[in-house]
């Protein structure tokens, strides 16, 4: 058997089940996942190695008009992903048929890269709906690659993963087949603490703050780790910190687990909340943070 191997880049509106499915299909958290909208803000690779295949997954922010900069920055990275593709995986909500169609029109259909469509969240829908959802879709892509998912409970993802392999081009790998990612400690680190941000605070706090890693000291029993949280308000910053440092407290505690889980080691992580109004129009500082395209 000839070995396989290709970019598979997932694409679709924010909320539509991204990040769990490459998750899902890699068995492994690399995307930060929150219910609410553009979580996503990078583009995400995960390798998924086979003895005889190895599939790099690409987890894209989610499709909007853009409003400033870093936005901008976001959808430089899904363009890059219609264009450096071997399979696309546009991922729909079962119930968007009509907006995501429209979408699915004016990104799609033009490649010439073959294309999955995931109708993701059956475990929210009856029968009859997604019956319907299929035979709608049909009008615009071909049927057999059509697949109704829960990417949330991994229903029918064997599938996706039959049909990736089925359409993947025969080539040697791209990685070295431990690799798992390109992206480094830190980021996921930055990651997990813009994730329990998104978790711990409501309205636009979690969409005007950003996080950096200042240090990461790897000592022989801990990782001693300093990160910034960037806010674009004053008036935002007492909100993270919270009365007695109680919200930062909480961000910083949960924040901790899970990098202790990541890198299996004792961590001290210091967190403090820096004030840069308007830092989603600032290219540097937008750079500074990782977001630039290959543009």
């Amino acid at each position: 058997m000839n070995h396989k191997a290709g970019f598979v880049n997932i694409i679709g509106r924010p909320n539509a089940g991204k990040s769990t499915l490459m998750n899902a299909l890699i068995g492994e958290k690399l995307s930060i996942i929150t219910p609410k909208a553009q979580t996503t803000r990078h583009r995400i690779l995960g390798i998924l190695n086979d003895e005889n295949y190895q599939i790099v997954f690409s987890d894209t922010p989610g499709i909007i008009n853009p409003a400033y900069q870093l936005q901008e920055k976001m959808m430089d990275w899904v363009s890059e992903s219609l264009v450096d593709a071997d399979v696309i995986i546009f991922i729909s909500d079962i119930s968007q048929f009509k907006k995501d169609s429209e979408l699915f029109t004016q990104k799609l259909n033009s490649l010439t890269v073959p294309k999955i469509l995931v109708l993701n969240k059956i475990d929210l829908s009856k029968q009859e709906d997604i019956d319907q959802a299929v035979k709608d879709w049909s009008l615009f892509v071909k049927p057999e690659n059509i697949i109704p998912v829960s990417a949330l409970n991994k229903t029918n993802l064997a599938d996706v993963l039959k049909k990736i392999i089925e359409l993947l081009p025969d080539h040697q790998p791209f990685f070295e087949k431990d690799q798992l990612t390109d992206k480094s400690e830190r980021f996921f680190i930055s990651e997990i603490i813009r994730e329990k941000i998104f978790m711990t605070y409501q309205e636009e706090i979690p969409y005007a703050t950003e996080v950096y890693v200042d240090s990461f000291k790897d000592e022989e029993k801990i990782v001693r780790i300093h990160a910034t949280i960037y806010v674009n308000k004053r008036s935002q910053k007492p909100i993270i910190i919270g009365k007695g440092g109680m919200n930062l407290k909480k961000v910083g505690t949960e924040a901790r687990i899970d990098i202790e889980k990541f890198l299996d080691k004792k961590v001290f992580l210091e967190l403090f909340v820096k004030i840069k109004e308007n830092w989603q129009n600032d290219s540097l500082l937008l750079k500074q943070f990782g977001y630039e395209s290959k543009k």
